[in-house]
């Protein structure tokens, strides 16, 4: 009589593409075939949506339309998917960041050549590993917008107080910007939009801080600041806050969007030189008022011109404002107001006189219904407060 073979080892309860052997969470979410090759994982379509960030029926929806799911179906059990699967999904996400309509992603994600196990060139992207990235990993390496063919076509739907700014940069509540504007369920429809805005919305959503700066970046870059402002970061921006309008959720996406801003708008900023020959000015948020991110821009805008510019941010205390003044000399106040609360026109009779005078600006929605004192000028409008303060302080 033969003794009893020892009985089979347990399978090693690694996550998909992980290295280590540290027990995880969502055990039975894989169905681990050989648990020494991480090519033959399997992963359920809840697992697979936590690494991407997405709805379970978000994936389902690109397997039926798009025909890019689990590639193999065993009979009587639920589809799951192979590592080479989730490399093309995350190829797909990738290039949905960047502007692309999800029928042209999946094209090109179906369409790439993955990297085998054994070889991982570094100009070709790669799956990250669950423990290496993020949940909703993205290829290292960007897909370039050249790789994406026939991305112009607007993307549809599948199935705390916001920011909200202020027609060009200071009036979110534009009708020819809000009209371009539709809220999805899970994404941001953009109709008539451009592949940058589309891109940026994504990132916004998939809560991707490195795509939605390069984004930004690379807007003003090819197209300047002003109309990387007004026709890709203010539509994103009135999207969530139709969003928070609707459903109440949304204000982590604007924050991030707002920090990526000011990080692209006040690098550019920094970089650009401006001539200490002649006054600034001074731009800064009334007193309780949290918001002032298109001052942001307008000071990289006016900085790009040439003038000059102390942004001291927002909730500035008046007898801050009034040192900063006295210290400063400058040509030119703008001050903004969000909301009426904060929408104080007391504040400007109590600023300092100086020799030589300044000018007086208000900006944001937060003054549209008040008298201002007459020597107080209403900016409408990013190009308008452009052109109008940098003749006060040029010319």
């Amino acid at each position: 009589m033969h003794p009893e073979p020892p009985p089979a080892p347990a399978p090693d309860p690694r996550p998909f593409g992980a290295t280590s052997r540290k027990p995880v969470d969502h055990v039975n979410d894989r169905d681990e075939h050989d648990p020494e090759d991480p090519s033959a994982l399997r992963l359920t379509v809840a697992a697979v949506a936590r690494r991407l960030g997405v709805a379970p029926a978000t994936l389902r929806t690109w397997n039926r339309r798009y025909g890019i799911g689990p590639s193999d179906h065993a009979p009587g059990r639920h589809r799951r998917y192979s590592a080479d699967d989730v490399a093309r999904l995350e190829l797909m996400q990738h290039a949905l960041v960047r502007g692309a309509s999800p029928a042209e992603a999946a094209r090109y994600a179906t369409s790439a050549r993955l990297p085998r196990p054994d070889a991982d060139p570094p100009d070709r992207p790669r799956v990250v590993s669950a423990e290496a990235g993020p949940p909703g990993g993205v290829p290292l390496e960007p897909v370039g917008l050249e790789q994406v063919a026939g991305i112009d076509r607007p993307v549809g739907a599948e199935a705390g107080d916001p920011l909200l700014l202020g027609g060009g940069a200071f009036d979110l509540e534009s009708p020819d910007l809000g009209s371009r504007v539709r809220v999805g369920g899970r994404v941001l429809r953009l109709p008539g939009s451009s592949r940058r805005t589309r891109g940026v919305g994504r990132a916004a959503l998939a809560m991707d801080a490195a795509a939605l700066r390069r984004l930004l970046v690379e807007g003003i870059a090819a197209d300047g600041l002003a109309a990387t402002w007004e026709e890709v970061a203010a539509p994103v921006l009135i999207a969530v806050a139709d969003r928070w309008a609707s459903t109440g959720a949304g204000v982590e996406i604007e924050h991030l969007i707002s920090e990526a801003v000011i990080g692209a708008y006040s690098a550019h900023m920094q970089a650009t030189p401006v001539t200490d020959r002649v006054r600034p000015v001074v731009l800064a948020g009334m007193p309780q008022e949290l918001h002032n991110l298109p001052l942001t821009v307008l000071a990289a805008v006016l900085a790009e011109r040439g003038v000059p510019c102390r942004p001291l941010g927002p909730n500035l205390p008046p007898d801050a404002l009034a040192a900063a003044i006295r210290r400063t000399a400058p040509a030119a106040v703008v001050l903004w107001s969000q909301s009426p609360d904060s929408a104080d026109v007391e504040l400007f009779g109590g600023l300092p006189r100086t020799r030589p005078q300044f000018r007086l600006f208000a900006a944001g929605p937060g003054w549209q219904n008040t008298t201002l004192p007459r020597r107080v000028t209403r900016l409408t409008s990013l190009g308008e407060a452009t052109s109008v303060i940098s003749d006060v302080i040029l010319t």
